[in-house]
């Protein structure tokens, strides 16, 4: 089992970080393995939908359901279907002047992802490190 957290504070209100970081449209934008991503339907706890990436050079499709979506604090998704059994669990919080977004992971890899589970742990912290980074830089070039 594969558990990765993070945070970061961003220089924007709660209520505009969580709008964009759980729009699955924007997932391209902020996460350098997401290539697509759609949810049918309204955004809202019980919603499917699914997430292409590209991560390790390899392409992964994954149907995801929604868990919870209660605006602008909490959003968490599992997967149903895929090669990787995720969980992710996002928080929006107010700090100072700005948001703090933190996210943890929970994943169980199978098949190539398994027999490789130190380097896929190793590549996932250093994505959501450099994923967050970018979060931070879209939403604060906007203000």
């Amino acid at each position: 089992m594969i558990r990765i957290e993070n945070s970061v504070v961003v220089k924007r209100p709660p209520e505009e970080v969580f709008a964009y970081a759980t729009d699955v449209a924007n997932l391209p934008e902020w996460q350098s393995s997401a290539l697509e991503a759609s949810i049918e339907g309204p955004m809202q706890a019980g919603a499917t939908g699914t997430v292409v990436r590209k991560f390790l050079g390899r392409r992964i499709d994954s149907t995801i359901q929604v868990e919870e979506y209660e605006p602008p604090q909490r959003f968490a998704v599992h997967s149903t279907a895929g090669p990787v059994s995720f969980h992710v669990r996002q928080t929006v919080a107010p700090e100072g002047a700005g948001a703090r977004i933190s996210v943890v992971m929970e994943g169980e890899p199978g098949g190539f992802f398994k027999l490789a589970e130190p380097l896929v742990e190793r590549a996932m912290r250093r994505e959501v490190e450099g994923n967050f980074a970018t979060l931070k830089d879209i939403l604060e070039a906007r203000g």
